[in-house]
């Protein structure tokens, strides 16, 4: 297995004031990289990613940063990236968050809820359903409320999670057409 390395914000911002600049594909969702974005950066959600259509346009040997909003998607795709044969692939140290945070430079655009905010929307209501409908219509209910509890747990060990890709889908998390998405 390859060893993906991590790039500070700091030094991407050196890479990026240099002549030989590195290929910046972020990861998000639309939603998430119309809210904020480095301006440079090529948008390809996680799970729309084609890494043979990344690195015909990035090339095999040029420097390739991958973004997310902290990290662990940005991960998953530079392994991705490495396994198909791309060769100098880094992860954005702390996503957007730590970008931002450091002050570079973004593009802001129409303020989001988060996925993570919808996903502890969403399970909390499930599970308070579940509670609802066992203590006033069948004990048996609860085991819906169990079930996502399970959920919520396999998706912190293996750290997907299925509802979150599912409300990525969701119309309301739909950007207009002039995002400039990968599709």
């Amino acid at each position: 297995m390859t060893t993906i390395t991590r790039i500070s914000p700091a030094e991407l911002s050196s890479l990026l004031a240099a002549a030989d600049k590195p290929y910046l594909l972020d990861v998000r969702t639309p939603v998430e990289h119309q809210e904020i974005n480095l301006p440079m950066a090529r948008l390809v959600p996680l799970d729309t990613l084609d890494c043979q259509q990344i690195i015909t346009e990035a090339g095999v040997d040029r420097e390739c940063v991958v973004i997310c909003r902290s990290g662990a998607r940005a991960t998953k795709a530079a392994e991705k990236l490495a396994a198909a044969g791309m060769k100098n692939v880094r992860v954005l140290e702390g996503g957007m968050l730590a970008w931002d945070a450091a002050g570079q430079t973004v593009t802001r655009g129409q303020k989001a809820m988060s996925l993570e905010r919808q996903v502890r929307i969403a399970a909390g209501a499930m599970v308070f359903t579940g509670v609802l409908l066992a203590h006033f219509v069948n004990p048996a209910f609860i085991w819906f409320a169990g079930f996502v509890g399970a959920g919520l747990m396999f998706a912190g060990i293996t750290d997907t999670c299925a509802m979150g890709m599912l409300i990525a889908r969701a119309p309301w998390n739909r950007v207009r057409s002039s995002c400039k998405c990968a599709h």
